[in-house]
């Protein structure tokens, strides 16, 4: 049964009324369907309005509904002949960063992305997506991996930023982030980005620094999460919905900022709803991306990246 925000009691209270009508047996006195079907129109009007006027607090709920695809689905509906590589070489395995070679639509690419699990034993077992160093580690050698084969990368990004634990720090966090910045500034293949759901901090933009930077429609990026900001500006974190606003974290935003690229269209109540329909709306955005990224040479790739990511903030 699907999971309803807090914003969407009137759309849940629609949807049981609907339920308890088609549970009902029919008479001559009603005629059950209807009132079924005036129903599901005023739960569709409900809820195209209700998505069409997002306030970017709400938006960074549906960004964290639970049942939103996660890094696992993007794989098994995109992409064939998925080969997962683990580990950095160096330390360990990080969950909270997956990665491995597969075909997209025939072609050889290499796929890496946040998974922040599903359940609470897969999310503990993926550290709620927060990758260690080691994470970022694997993302490098993965990254060096396709430029040294020649093949494209998909990243996938769904992190409420890096984990800040003490192991984490002591094995130089900071640096692994930077590191993988670099590495992706530096590829010489195509590198295309999907912000899918949060994308929180460095955590983010150490696999998103890419030539084409997409977002999904109720996807949200940000320097910082509205909780952390409000607990440094204003000493707590009640004041996250403030912080949300100023933020600018909303794809719209973010657009208009030169940050993103494109902004991908998700289903009326967002990609929860209807996963099928996200998978095709993907597909065709990171086709229409690599198409225009294919005849690029390497060095031109490259500098383009850097260009883009130069250019952010530039003051004229």
């Amino acid at each position: 049964m699907l999971t309803y925000l807090d914003f969407e009691k009137p759309i849940a209270e629609l949807e049981s009324r609907i339920r308890d009508m088609n549970n009902l047996e029919g008479g001559e006195e009603i005629n059950i369907a209807e009132e079924v079907s005036r129903l599901e129109g005023k739960r569709d009007k409900l809820l195209r309005d209700t998505y069409s006027n997002l306030s970017p607090w709400q938006k960074i709920k549906v960004a964290r509904h639970p049942e939103r695809p996660h890094f696992r689905e993007y794989v098994e509906n995109l992409i064939t002949d998925f080969m997962p590589l683990a580990g950095d070489r160096a330390f360990s395995d990080d969950l909270a960063i997956m990665g491995g070679l597969g075909r997209f639509m025939g072609q050889s690419v290499m796929v890496i992305g946040h998974e922040k699990g599903h359940d609470t034993q897969s999310r503990i077992k993926h550290n709620f997506g927060m990758a260690r160093p080691e994470g970022y580690r694997k993302t490098i050698r993965l990254l060096k991996m396709a430029e040294q084969f020649d093949i494209p990368v998909i990243t996938l990004v769904d992190t409420s930023g890096a984990y800040p634990g003490i192991g984490a720090e002591e094995r130089g966090q900071a640096e692994a982030i930077a590191r993988s910045t670099e590495a992706c500034l530096g590829l010489k293949v195509p590198l295309v980005s999907m912000i899918v759901g949060e994308g929180g901090s460095g955590g983010a933009v150490a696999l998103a620094a890419g030539n084409r930077v997409l977002m999904m429609e109720h996807a949200v990026y940000s320097v910082i999460s509205p909780e952390g900001c409000a607990s440094i500006l204003w000493r707590t974190s009640d004041k996250a919905r403030d912080a949300a606003n100023a933020l600018k974290i909303t794809a719209q935003d973010l657009l208009k900022l030169n940050i993103i690229d494109e902004i991908i269209p998700e289903p009326v109540g967002g990609a929860h709803r209807d996963h099928k329909l996200v998978m095709e709306t993907i597909r065709k955005a990171l086709k229409t991306a690599f198409d225009e990224l294919s005849s690029l040479s390497g060095d031109k790739l490259k500098q383009l990246r850097r260009e883009k990511f130069l250019n952010m903030g530039k003051l004229v």
